[in-house]
């Protein structure tokens, strides 16, 4: 019960508290690709928390410390011959857990299989009313408002409005595709559904709700850093200050869109690179944090 309690604090923590000081912090628009991470790191923490802490509330104590052959007893197998048969807490202590488990990856499963529905419906109509441009690598839609957009997947589209192709500049317009190319490459569609995933589980937690959030604004920033890699920011930001107000489909990332003020106040604001030992603290931890939930059972379950 000690371990229980201690997993239980920690989960509160990491599911309430530390969404709170993450959001304070000023170094994640500074290095998004390692404050993605670190958001994607705290809700597998507590999802390991969780799941441990249901375990150890119905785990009886005499089983509590009999390593593989105690979790093999409590799922019904027992090694001895003759021994007793596990009651309702053995079986609680890993039918709980292993439930949250299958709602993680079913959910997974499920809003992946959705998007992708519809992207392809999508990309239908899209390949019907457009026309593809090999110079520019994307579909041409006849739409009068600058718009750019990917549709990600096992046949990936990029889509760009006539008006962008009209009333951007070559830089501006080059630097949204690399924006978009970006997204495809990363394969950025999978780790947003995994965000949406973890709050269909956990719908009330403010975790769930920040990590779901904060995804789809830091996939956009990190796609943005991709394209400076060959693209300047003033390019890249005139581009979605000129495509803020267009409208584009629900499971596409687009270069414009709600997040344009927000990356563009970024990429025309100082840009300092967080300072290398912060960098390092937050790496260590995206590598700790996931084993938490293990280190703090297990001293007091050997206690």
């Amino acid at each position: 019960m000690n371990a229980a309690l201690a997993l239980g604090a920690y989960t509160l923590l990491v599911g309430f508290v530390a969404p709170f000081l993450l959001l304070r912090a000023d170094w994640p628009h500074r290095a998004p690709a390692l404050a993605l991470a670190v958001w994607h790191t705290l809700a597998l923490s507590f999802a390991l928390g969780t799941a441990l802490t249901a375990y150890h509330l119905f785990m009886p104590m005499e089983h509590a410390h009999e390593g593989l052959s105690g979790l093999l007893h409590s799922c019904g197998v027992d090694l001895g011959a003759g021994g007793p048969a596990p009651d309702t807490a053995e079986r609680l202590s890993v039918v709980l857990p292993a439930t949250l488990g299958i709602a993680l990856a079913g959910g997974f499963a499920f809003h992946v299989a959705r998007a992708r529905l519809t992207r392809t419906r999508h990309r239908e109509a899209v390949d019907l009313v457009g026309r593809r441009s090999v110079r520019l690598g994307a579909t041409v839609l006849p739409y009068d408002v600058p718009a750019a957009y990917c549709l990600p997947g096992r046949r990936p589209r990029i889509v760009v409005s006539e008006a962008a192709v009209r009333e951007l500049a070559p830089e501006q317009l080059a630097a949204v595709l690399a924006h978009e190319r970006a997204h495809i490459a990363g394969r950025h569609h999978l780790a947003l559904a995994g965000a949406a995933a973890f709050r269909s589980v956990f719908p009330l937690l403010p975790l769930a709700r920040q990590v779901r959030e904060q995804t789809a604004l830091l996939l956009e920033m990190v796609a943005d850093d991709r394209a400076l890699r060959t693209h300047s920011e003033g390019a890249l930001a005139t581009a979605m200050y000129a495509m803020a107000a267009a409208r584009t489909p629900e499971d596409a990332f687009a270069a414009g869109g709600r997040t344009a003020l927000v990356r563009m106040r970024r990429l025309l604001g100082p840009r300092t690179a967080p300072h290398p030992a912060l960098r390092g603290a937050m790496a260590a931890a995206t590598a700790v944090v996931p084993l938490m939930p293990l280190l703090v059972a297990c001293p007091i379950g050997v206690g």
